[in-house]
């Protein structure tokens, strides 16, 4: 594998360049003073903030963008074998990185560096924990899947020796990371067009685990099933979070306040008793928050960061980007927006909205993937359930190509033999004219999905 030396910059080319994470990665280059360049099939905002940086970008992946004087190409895992811009780099010699493979080169350049992982609340984690160390004055080095308010973007390069990202299992990304702190926020069934079945999941979390050294911590849900099975011989420390008694770090005295937001006191068992750290007060709604609440402030105990700090960074935590999200308010209409895509998401994050104050709950939901909509067809519509009301559109096909014969009317049609008030509406100007000749002032509306789905929301606030 071709080895990036960080201390002196060449030119590297990024295949994918739009993507969260690519686009985070190709800025870290950049300030370090690199050459960057990269494809993308559309421009964006994160396309245009990285041309403003000195990035060069070339809309659409084709064979001409590719040059000799390319020292190594980045592309991700949605870049097929049969891209002609994929094939041009391999025709050319030109040596080739996965997106995983170049970040984990880049965690070995930092003393402390964490990666948090779970099927879901990584985003929401590492932005609570960026919140906490920015208040520390730890000045770390940031790479999140979302935009942050706190740090501009998705990025952050600092000038300490501390680094946070997100770690994905999809395709076993996270199995080229070198982390010195680990987290499990949870372990569920999900890219099931990658992995066989749960236990085949729980296997890459473990190996994943195992990456971190005998000097290095791992931080993980109480909640998961057979946990002493998942950690029994790891050679790093192992610290539980969550509401069991096996718990080092869990809430107590928990209460929500009229916008579904919580306050709990932190507590430390590990001196054998219930030790109340201090009260902490969050401004996101719903139990999930909590959680990944409790999984931050367990990461920066193990990092020396001071209670202050973690008080004082998770009360100015107002949700990253895409994570219940107020969008805005269109004739008495809430409109939040959310990035919820599996049925575990989706039942916390309707589980938060029940929390709040409105009339009734509309939920606009744009599945994520034929492959995902197949294997969860089923979860889909319990999880939707929670809703009063309920629109689908079509299926956002990511990387995929529809050849499983599923379609968001099979939800449609599970929702409507569970009695739920749902409708069918393919595209996004139904869905729009429909709400707004049917949603009633002090209704709230929640446009939901990992896709587009975020548009239909914004078009609204537009009329």
């Amino acid at each position: 594998m071709y080895q990036i030396n960080f201390n002196h910059p060449e030119y590297i080319h990024f295949i994918g360049i739009g993507g969260i994470s690519m686009s985070g990665l190709a800025e870290i280059l950049l300030d370090r003073g690199f050459r960057v360049s990269g494809s993308d099939m559309k421009e964006s905002e994160i396309t245009k903030h990285l041309e403003s940086k000195g990035a060069v970008i070339m809309i659409g992946q084709r064979a001409e963008n590719v040059r000799p004087d390319m020292k190594a190409v980045v592309y991700t895992a949605a870049i097929h074998p049969d891209n002609p811009e994929y094939q041009a780099v391999q025709a050319a010699g030109i040596p080739m990185l996965t997106r995983a493979q170049l970040l984990g080169q880049l965690m070995k350049n930092y003393h402390e560096a964490v990666a948090i992982s779970g099927t879901h609340g990584k985003t929401t984690t590492t932005s609570m924990l960026t919140e906490i160390l920015l208040k520390a004055g730890k000045d770390p080095t940031i790479s999140v899947g979302g935009m942050l308010d706190s740090i501009g973007g998705n990025v952050r390069v600092g000038q300490s020796d501390c680094f946070v990202t997100e770690a994905c299992e999809y395709t076993n990304s996270f199995l080229s990371f070198y982390p010195t702190t680990a987290a499990v926020l949870n372990i569920k069934e999900d890219h099931m067009d990658f992995f066989k079945d749960i236990g085949d999941i729980r296997h890459s979390f473990r190996q994943f685990m195992e990456l971190v050294p005998a000097s290095g911590y791992v931080v993980i849900s109480d909640e998961i099933e057979n946990l002493e099975e998942l950690t029994a011989g790891l050679c790093c420390r192992v610290i539980r979070f969550g509401q069991k008694l096996s718990s080092r770090f869990h809430a107590a005295e928990v209460s929500y306040d009229r916008d579904g937001c919580p306050s709990f006191t932190l507590t430390d068992t590990e001196s054998g008793q219930n030790h109340p750290i201090g009260r902490i007060t969050l401004h996101v709604p719903g139990a999930h928050n909590l959680n990944d609440a409790l999984a931050a402030s367990a990461l920066a105990i193990m990092l020396g960061v001071p209670f202050e700090a973690i008080r004082e960074g998770l009360r100015s935590f107002h949700g990253a980007h895409r994570r219940f999200e107020h969008k805005g308010d269109v004739a008495g209409i809430t409109i939040i927006d959310d990035y919820a895509h599996h049925p575990d998401e989706i039942r916390a994050s309707l589980a938060a909205a029940r929390r709040c104050s409105f009339r009734e709950l509309w939920c606009v939901f744009q599945p994520h993937t034929y492959s995902r909509t197949k294997a969860f067809l089923e979860g889909f519509a319990d999880a939707l359930a929670g809703a009063d009301h309920v629109i689908l559109a079509d299926i956002y096909p990511a990387r995929e190509t529809d050849t499983l014969g599923v379609s968001s009317e099979d939800i449609h049609r599970l929702l409507k033999e569970k009695g739920v008030d749902s409708y069918y509406l393919p595209t996004f100007d139904e869905i729009e004219k429909f709400v707004l000749t049917t949603c009633q002032p002090g209704d709230m509306l929640i446009t939901m999905g990992a896709g587009d789905v975020v548009n239909v929301g914004e078009n609204l606030l537009k009329r």
